[in-house]
């Protein structure tokens, strides 16, 4: 019998899922949320996804041809982050904006550090926080839920019909006041908001399918989703019944969307358990500090990148001890 003999490098351990396949997964978890946001607000939710991921593909490749390295717009990472950078956008948003947030979020914040795996903070987070700096008004130009928006108009922020545009819930929250609707209204999608967090049971159900796929581990998400559902409980603002409050904070916004799908990228996230549990946790208490005591309604996104940047410090707090090792005075290990 004959045997062949196979040299690699390690690691050598199989995993079922790849980098695409994990992507794939992703996008097809996303597609509740979206098939919402076009029921509310037409195709115009869909031409800027389409816009978002063909400028993120296209940054991606052009920057890796130009750079003279390999193409890695198969692993749809650039895929991912467009639809995600659509999400974070009011269905208003004109479309060379989302270019421009695509340009930001795949070269400045993904490629000069080196790719997919080598970038510190999430793209398409860091392109909206870029997009609201510069176009502040456009970035908070909400559209009416049932109201189907044109293709080919250009909401700049300014002069825009009254019929089209409403306040979100988070902004009446900011006052201290309940939103003018139904609770049940923010959970099925009929609110307005950015194109990716007007359902909360969208957004559910397609968590549910990563859980289920283990693409994702639920602990980042309960973590940051029950610190806000604690301190929004404890501490009412407007002197309203507790949990009512608690329940607008938890469906309003972009905090599903944050909490499942941007808090648990494997790259921007810690990867030990303890600190995962720390960085929910922390990602939670900014949020609610954000939006009760910062100028701007929502905080998640903010909370999220603030929090980027402690994962390395995060996984050295929460790496756990080797067996049998014992720390001597001078902090060496034995």
């Amino acid at each position: 019998m004959k045997y062949q003999l196979t040299i690699s490098s390690s690691p050598h351990i199989r995993a079922k899922h790849s980098t695409t396949s994990i992507m794939g997964d992703v996008c097809i978890a996303l597609l509740p949320a979206l098939l919402v946001a076009v029921w509310q607000f037409g195709f115009r939710v869909l031409a800027v996804t389409l816009v978002s991921v063909a400028a993120c593909v296209f940054f991606e490749w052009g920057y890796r041809k130009m750079m003279k390295k390999d193409s890695t717009v198969h692993d749809l990472s650039a895929v991912v982050t467009g639809i995600l950078l659509a999400f974070v956008c009011p269905p208003t948003v004109p479309y060379w904006v989302v270019v421009l947030g695509a340009l930001f979020a795949i070269v400045v914040v993904k490629q000069l550090y080196g790719g997919i795996g080598k970038n510190f903070l999430n793209p398409a987070l860091a392109g909206r926080a870029m997009m609201m700096a510069s176009w502040a008004a456009i970035m908070t130009t909400w559209a009416k839920p049932g109201h189907w928006l044109s293709l080919v108009s250009n909401y700049t922020g300014e002069g825009v019909l009254d019929g089209i545009t409403a306040a979100t819930p988070l902004a009446a929250l900011k006052a201290d006041l309940l939103p003018e609707m139904e609770l049940m209204d923010a959970f099925i999608g009929n609110v307005g908001g950015c194109i990716g967090e007007v359902s909360v049971i969208a957004l559910l159900l397609g968590a549910g399918y990563l859980f289920i796929r283990k693409v994702i581990s639920p602990r980042i998400p309960l973590c940051f989703i029950g610190t806000v559902a604690l301190l929004t409980f404890l501490f009412p603002q407007g002197g309203h019944d507790r949990l009512i409050w608690m329940g607008w904070q938890l469906c309003s916004g972009g905090l599903m969307l944050g909490a499942l799908f941007m808090a648990t990228d494997y790259v921007t996230s810690p990867v030990t358990p303890l600190g995962q549990v720390i960085f929910g946790v922390g990602c939670g208490v900014l949020t609610v500090l954000i939006r009760y005591f910062g100028g701007f309604p929502e905080g998640v996104s903010y909370a999220i990148l603030i929090m980027n940047v402690t994962v390395g410090l995060l996984d050295k707090v929460g790496h756990p001890r080797r067996f049998g090792a014992v720390r001597e005075k001078g902090g060496a290990k034995a």
